[in-house]
C-alpha cells in the first residue's frame, strides 16, 4: 500500500505520514504569562520540569504509535507523560546510555485532538536500546475511547483527518 499522497498543506507529495508533535506538556500550555515568568521551567527537546510553589512536575519526551487497521502503517504522536520523581531521576541518569531499557509508570500529557479528556490516561513507558525516545502504551484497564482505539486501530481515513487537523492549525 503506498502512501503517495499530495499534502493540503504544503502542496507537496508525501510517502509517509508526518508525526504529530506537541511542542509542550499540557501544564505548560496552561500556565499564565505571569506564571510562566514566576515559576523556574526548564525544557528541552526531551524533559520538562516546572517548580510550582508546591511542587515539581515532570515530564519526559516519548512516542506512540497508533495502529492503522488493514495496513502494516502507524500515525506517531510525538508526546510529553509525566512520571514521578524517582523514575524521571532514573530516566535522565540513563539517557545517553545506549544499553538501558526499563518499563516506567506515567500519565499522558497531552490531549489528542478528537478525543475528550476528562483526566490523564495511565501509561506504560518503555525505554528502547539505542538512544531512542520512549514508546507508550496506555494501560488496558484504562476505560476511554482513546485505548479503544489504540489497541484496535483507527481507519486509513481518520488518520488522514487528524494530520490535516493538526498541521491546519499549526501558526506560520
Amino acid at each position: 500500500m503506498s502512501l503517495d499522497h499530495k499534502c493540503s498543506i504544503c502542496g507537496e507529495i508525501h510517502d509517509d505520514y508526518p508525526a504529530l508533535t506537541f511542542a509542550y506538556p499540557n501544564s505548560y500550555y496552561w500556565l499564565t504569562e505571569e506564571q510562566k515568568n514566576t515559576f523556574k521551567i526548564n525544557i528541552d527537546a526531551d524533559f520538562c520540569t516546572i517548580e510550582y510553589p508546591d511542587r515539581i512536575d515532570r515530564f519526559i519526551r516519548v512516542v506512540l504509535k497508533q495502529k492503522i487497521v488493514k495496513s502494516s502503517i502507524y500515525l506517531e504522536y510525538g508526546l510529553w507523560v509525566y512520571l514521578n520523581e524517582e523514575d524521571y531521576e532514573d530516566y535522565a541518569a540513563n539517557f545517553n546510555n545506549t544499553n538501558h531499557e526499563r518499563v516506567y509508570f506515567g500519565w499522558l500529557s497531552n490531549a489528542l485532538p478528537d478525543y475528550q479528556f476528562e483526566k490523564s490516561i495511565a501509561m506504560d513507558v518503555k525505554t528502547k536500546p539505542g538512544n531512542e525516545r520512549p514508546e507508550v502504551y496506555p494501560q488496558l484497564d484504562f476505560s476511554h475511547p482513546f485505548v479503544v482505539d489504540f489497541y484496535n486501530g483507527i481507519i486509513k481515513e481518520e488518520a488522514e483527518k487528524r494530520i490535516h487537523n493538526m498541521l491546519s492549525n499549526i501558526a506560520p
